[in-house]
């Protein structure tokens, strides 16, 4: 973990690069999905700074949720002043999940998976986010942290998908940290990390805690057991870190000067 010195240093680039990145883009502010976490809490605390809170939105989307999770929202959206609406996305995604359910037995498919299932509800969440940032001219801004990236904690095209994200290279217990300096609530950040999507807390998902991967990520070791679920976790998700594959040639793109592009 970066030193107490260092942490805050990179903190407040980190916050200087949300005001830079907005006004840069000419966006009116940000949106955040706000889950009740330590996560979106600290990056909410941190859009305030650099930007204030009236630029600054927030959404809670149950979806099947605790009620505990709302709540926690709300007190992290009370906290730092910032607009707070709930976005229920229960009912939509049980409607969804029915229809691919019947639409995918001309495939042979009875039932979608348990993960393809879980993972409809964070791809709602994203289409909910870009539609009210777009209508309000906001960009969204990511929640996600370096130890889930590492070990591909995320899913693609639902919370991983945003315009900008301030926390990709803060491990767990220096976001824990941000927050605290911040002012998030100490509720927040005690509370055990959930995506509150499958009725388990992350590390118990995981099977490995999250100071063991942010051990990995510095030092290259940690226990045993969880090394190698680490590791393994790493390999798989390694296609959720890296751009997507395009077949690529050089040829005159007319839009570029008429300079040979090769594309990317």
């Amino acid at each position: 973990m970066l030193n107490e010195y260092e942490l805050k240093q990179r903190m407040n680039e980190a916050i200087e690069w949300i005001k830079e990145y907005v006004d840069n883009s000419g966006a009116k502010g940000v949106i955040v999905g706000n889950s009740g976490g330590k996560d979106s809490a600290t990056v909410i605390a941190m859009s305030v700074k650099a930007l204030g809170k009236e630029k600054v939105v927030t959404v809670s989307m149950p979806c099947n949720s605790i009620n505990t999770d709302y709540d926690d929202a709300k007190l992290v959206a009370d906290t730092f002043g910032v607009r707070f609406i709930k976005n229920d996305l229960t009912e939509i995604y049980t409607k969804l999940e029915k229809q691919l359910n019947n639409s995918t037995q001309k495939l042979g498919i009875n039932e979608l998976t348990k993960e393809a299932q879980i993972n409809i509800k964070p791809r709602l969440r994203m289409v909910t986010l870009y539609a009210i940032a777009q209508t309000l001219g906001y960009l969204v801004i990511g929640t996600g942290n370096l130890c889930e990236a590492m070990v591909g904690y995320t899913t693609k095209w639902g919370d991983s998908a945003c315009d900008f994200n301030p926390i990709s290279n803060f491990t767990v217990p220096e976001v824990l940290a941000i927050g605290r300096m911040l002012g998030v609530p100490e509720k927040i950040i005690n509370k055990p990390p959930n995506d509150g999507l499958g009725g388990q807390t992350d590390e118990e998902k995981l099977g490995v805690k999250y100071t063991q991967i942010a051990e990995m990520i510095e030092k290259g070791e940690t226990e045993e057991k969880a090394k190698k679920i680490i590791i393994e976790k790493y390999n798989k998700s390694k296609h959720k870190r890296t751009p997507i594959p395009n077949f690529s040639f050089n040829r005159i793109n007319c839009l570029d000067n008429g300079k040979e592009q090769k594309i990317i």
